[in-house]
């Protein structure tokens, strides 16, 4: 798992790169605020649900959540069912708010 910053992902974003982003929050989070990626929480992912994401496998992959710690969980999970390139949103949403704001 790699580590990737607020400011590195909204660059890239900025860019109008195509990014894989998986929001790996509860529903409720997701609804509150969100910055445009694919709600999978990561009750999904350890139940090894990951049937709606296995084209994802062989491509980079972003997760967050709320501060980086489940989306980090959620990133050592996929690595360990085969996704190849996964990246961990350091300091989560808590951190993009603060940077960035709403």
């Amino acid at each position: 798992m790699q580590l990737i910053t607020v400011e590195e992902l909204k660059a890239r974003l900025d860019n109008g790169e195509q990014l894989n982003l998986l929001d790996v929050r509860q529903p409720s989070e997701n609804a509150e605020f969100n910055i445009g990626g694919l709600l999978y929480p990561l009750g999904k992912i350890q139940a090894m649900d990951i049937e709606e994401i296995e084209d994802l496998k062989s491509k980079e992959v972003i997760c967050y959540c709320r501060s980086g710690n489940r989306s980090g969980q959620a990133c050592t999970i996929l690595a360990m069912l085969g996704f190849a390139n996964t990246k961990n949103l350091t300091g989560g949403m808590l951190a993009w708010r603060e940077k960035f704001g709403v």
